[in-house]
């Protein structure tokens, strides 16, 4: 094969590729949120934006093409129905020699350790983690989705804020009149929120997530609701982590996702938790993220193509 290699993360915060050609690397992304339809990602509409995308790195990269392009897929297998027509449309518009699709747990996993064995935690807009020793062991928790879990993702975070907010609104105790404050700046007023998440056609789980960085900033002025909301959702994180942890994984822990640009926030009561339940866990700040891991995935050949949900490939 000749050609570029590609890297491209599709999550709940937009598109972002990687591409390296030779001795060159560029990237790019767009922020806008993934189109859905009838409860899946709308593919005929997502995939333009990738192609577009890839075709601006390409050019930059100096690259007539890919030989091989990995696909890191927010909601893989769960919110897609044939990974083979996402396919199909790419090389209708891009040309490659072969295409890999993995679930975002793993291309956040292998970003973040390097592909070695161990824990790692995604959280985004959803929250999953993955516990492979990238042989027989593969133990995928959460990632549900904001209406059955994802507990401490950015839309958690989001619509615990915006509950407080409200409770503060109708005099109630647990409110907070910072987070009031915030929610009255971001959407103007109630009713206009309401009809946003009850009438608006984008995804609600990014519309929630949305207000997480205003949970984090009233959390920095020390408001005690917004401490604890971000409490809460590290020590969430972290037993999704540790319900990763098989017996017989090696003890060894990271983490993806921008939620955990907050920092101590989220890290501290995370940390907390996870060895709380394995107290000789080795925690390890993330080498990479989900592009990265999705271009080694790309650089590699992915030889774990026989194990789905986690990576599917097309030639």
């Amino acid at each position: 094969m000749s050609g570029a290699l590609a890297g491209v993360d599709v999550g709940g915060g937009g598109v972002r590729v990687l591409v390296r050609h030779g001795e060159r690397t560029v990237g790019a992304r767009d922020k806008d949120p993934i189109p859905r339809v009838r409860g899946g990602i709308d593919v005929p509409l997502l995939v333009p934006r990738i192609a577009a995308l890839l075709q601006d790195t390409a050019h930059r990269s100096g690259a007539s093409g890919f030989a091989r392009v990995a696909i890191g897929l927010t909601g893989l297998p769960d919110l897609i129905d044939d990974p083979g027509e996402l396919v199909r449309l790419l090389r209708e518009k891009v040309l490659a020699d072969e295409v890999l699709m993995a679930a975002d747990a793993l291309t956040t996993h292998t970003g973040a350790l390097g592909g070695r064995a161990g824990v790692v935690v995604a959280a985004g807009t959803g929250s999953v983690a993955l516990g492979t020793d990238l042989q027989d062991v593969w133990k995928r928790t959460d990632g549900w989705g904001f209406l059955l879990g994802d507990r401490g993702s950015g839309a958690w975070v989001g619509q615990q804020g915006l509950r407080c907010a409200l409770r503060a609104r109708d005099g109630a105790h647990g409110g907070s009149s910072g987070l009031l404050l915030r929610l009255e700046a971001c959407f103007g007023d109630v009713d206009q929120l309401e009809r946003q998440i009850y009438r608006g056609h984008g995804a609600t789980s990014s519309l929630l997530a949305s207000f997480a960085p205003e949970v984090a900033a009233v959390a920095h002025t020390g408001d005690p609701v917004a401490r604890r909301i971000w409490w809460d959702a590290g020590t969430y994180l972290g037993e999704t982590a540790v319900a990763a942890a098989v017996a017989g994984l090696a003890p060894r822990f990271s983490w993806g996702g921008g939620l955990f640009d907050v920092g101590a926030l989220l890290y501290e009561p995370f940390r907390d938790e996870v060895r709380r339940h394995v107290p000789g866990a080795c925690l390890l700040a993330p080498e990479g993220d989900s592009v990265t891991g999705a271009l080694a995935l790309a650089e590699s050949g992915a030889d774990l193509a026989h194990r789905p949900p986690y990576l599917y490939r097309h030639a």
